[in-house]
């Protein structure tokens, strides 16, 4: 069990290692040429030794460019050969002076062994080097005993310092009870070996462990019993834990475990073996499985929707996420492929004197044969967690632009279309290229679509995002900012983001009638709206207080069951008829 008492230091991370190794290649190899280059006699060792440097060179490179891939255990080989590299460069020059120059590189292996590895392995590591280069001074004659011991002794003393040093930078990952890794340390360990199992392309399975009534131990026999039984559960546990596994403790009560190389059925086997009677207490325990292309948040919500379920069956129990949502996945992945999924078209008016229809927004549907209508919510939500997002997207897409395509034909009327589109696609650097050839397959104008992200996805920090945003926005297609007014930071990012219109939330609408201090807040996002020449358009508008209100406050655009309900492509084109006898259309800016 990787542990941060007993395991290397938590900031020797593969990339740092990888990078550290290969400056300290780079320099150690130029430090042996020059040292070579002041030295004389030349002879033909010099040569040799000077292709020892050149080796070290292509070393530093091969670190740079592959190291930070490697796992860590394979970081041994090349300091392993850093030392037989330095032993024989030093054999090798033809003066004293030089052999000591180059003798000096070893401190390189003092920081290397202590900053990357546990302690008895360290100490191998360094005391290999020590030895091998000390021993070659003195038997070639370069140095007497005491000299090389004092080479030893300034190495040894860098060394700990070393050591000390990364102890302590590795102390703010560390929960102090415990010796476990805390919650920073264990999201620190869950980026690397997320981006390990990608690479590797095997499983990662995690899990939450909570102790039942654990507040009950602390209120009946105090702080210090409760303390003991965290102590007790963090030695039971990691002393039974494979190779490779991290557990940490959350925070209060709750431990969290990552178990690389396990698929969430074995890792639901191996927590229910863990949690036996022997604490005093219960332990209820969520267990989720990596699926690929996820987050390190959201394999972690889904333990922890594992856990909630395990409590709400009786504490005491595990449970694995996605046991209901298997089958549930396969059938919509199938669903996917023969095109079953339907879309359904919410009308979207621009308030006025005459309230024309100015386009609609697509909406997935699915009605499952044994089931009936799956909610949006929960297909959607189960596509992004198992990859089928992409493909969901494109055929709701794709049929919406047939449909809308076909009715523009027989009424000649050209409405926007508004999509949803999840920052998974938009994470796709193929996304931008899929949605302009269906534009050109459709002869559909590009400026005559709405891209609707939610708020809390434009918060995104991924490049390749931004990048589609703004190769969107260059398209043609309007970005609009979904679910307004439920996140916390876009207002900050406006100026920054290729958003050029705000969606406002059901649930604020929901509460302008009847909270002063919301109408107060709509005036005002009306009002930026307007200063800021972005499109507004009010979600969820049910009752004709909120319309007043909303047409009150000057809000242009709004979209809701009171003006229509999500409905088919032919009930669409009748309820146009019905509504609009002139056939006269405007456009969304």
């Amino acid at each position: 069990m990787r542990q941060v008492r007993s395991g290397a230091p938590e900031v020797a991370t593969p990339l740092m290692t990888a990078r550290i190794l290969a400056v300290f290649y780079a320099f150690g190899g130029s430090a042996g040429l020059l040292a070579l280059l002041g030295a004389s006699p030349h002879s033909d060792r010099s040569w040799v030794a000077a292709g020892i440097g050149t080796s070290a060179l292509i070393g530093a490179v091969v670190l740079a460019l592959w190291g930070p891939r490697w796992p860590r255990a394979v970081f041994h080989v090349p300091v392993g050969a850093s030392t037989l590299l330095l032993g024989s460069a030093v054999a090798l020059v033809p003066d004293p002076l030089s052999a000591v120059a180059v003798a000096s590189i070893v401190s390189f292996v003092a920081v290397d062994a202590f900053f990357f590895f546990r302690p008895g392995p360290a100490v191998a590591h360094l005391g290999a080097a020590l030895v091998g280069v000390s021993t070659v001074l003195v038997l070639r004659g370069y140095v007497p005993v005491p000299t090389a011991l004092s080479l030893v002794a300034v190495v040894l003393g860098l060394g700990v310092v070393t050591r000390d040093l990364a102890w302590r930078a590795t102390s703010a990952s560390r929960d102090p009870l415990t010796g476990l890794a805390n919650r920073r340390g264990f999201d620190d360990a869950l980026q690397e070996l997320l981006a390990a199992a990608d690479r590797r392309r095997e499983p990662l399975s995690a899990a939450l462990l909570d102790l039942d009534h654990f507040k009950q131990i602390n209120d009946t026999d105090g702080h210090e019993a409760g303390d003991r039984v965290l102590v007790r559960a963090a030695e039971s546990w990691g002393a039974r834990l494979p190779t490779g596994a991290v557990l940490a403790r959350h925070g209060g009560d709750e431990f969290a475990l990552l178990v690389p190389g396990l698929t969430g059925d074995a890792a639901l086997a191996l927590v229910e073996r863990l949690t036996g009677p022997d604490l005093g207490t219960g332990v209820s325990c969520g267990v989720a499985q990596h699926v690929p292309g996820e987050t390190g948040a959201q394999l972690m919500r889904r333990a922890d929707a594992a856990l909630y379920t395990a409590k709400a069956a009786g504490r005491g129990r595990s449970a694995l996420d996605g046991d209901r949502d298997s089958r549930l996945a396969t059938e919509l992945a199938a669903a996917i492929a023969t095109g079953e999924l339907t879309v359904a078209f919410q009308p979207v008016m621009a308030l006025g004197a005459a309230d024309q229809v100015i386009g609609v927004e697509a909406l997935a549907r699915w009605q499952h044969p044994e089931r009936g209508a799956v909610p949006p919510d929960e297909f959607i939500a189960l596509a992004e967690q198992r990859g089928l997002i992409t493909a969901l997207g494109e055929q709701v897409l794709r049929t919406a632009l047939t449909q809308l395509t076909a009715l523009r034909a027989t009424t000649g009327r050209q409405l926007r279309l508004g999509v949803n589109v999840s920052v998974h696609e938009l994470a796709d650097p193929g996304y931008v290229p899929r949605v302009a050839a269906l534009f050109a397959e459709f002869g559909w104008p590009a400026d005559h679509v709405i891209i609707e992200v939610t708020e809390t996805q434009l918060e995104c920090d991924v490049a390749v995002v931004r990048q589609n945003l703004e190769a969107l926005t260059a398209l043609g297609p309007i970005v609009a900012a979904d679910d307004f007014g439920t996140g916390y930071s876009s207002l900050s990012r406006i100026d920054v983001l290729p958003v050029q219109h705000l969606k406002l939330d059901t649930s604020f609408t929901a509460s302008i009638t009847t909270s002063p201090r919301r109408e107060q807040l709509l005036a005002s996002i009306v009002a930026l709206a307007d200063n800021l020449d972005l499109g507004l358009v009010a979600e969820g508008v049910e009752t004709v207080e909120q319309d007043a209100l909303l047409r009150r406050l000057g809000c242009r655009f709004a979209q809701g069951w009171l003006y229509g309900r999500p409905m088919p492509v032919a009930e669409l084109a009748l309820w146009l008829d019905a509504r609009s006898a002139d056939g006269a259309f405007s456009t969304v800016r």
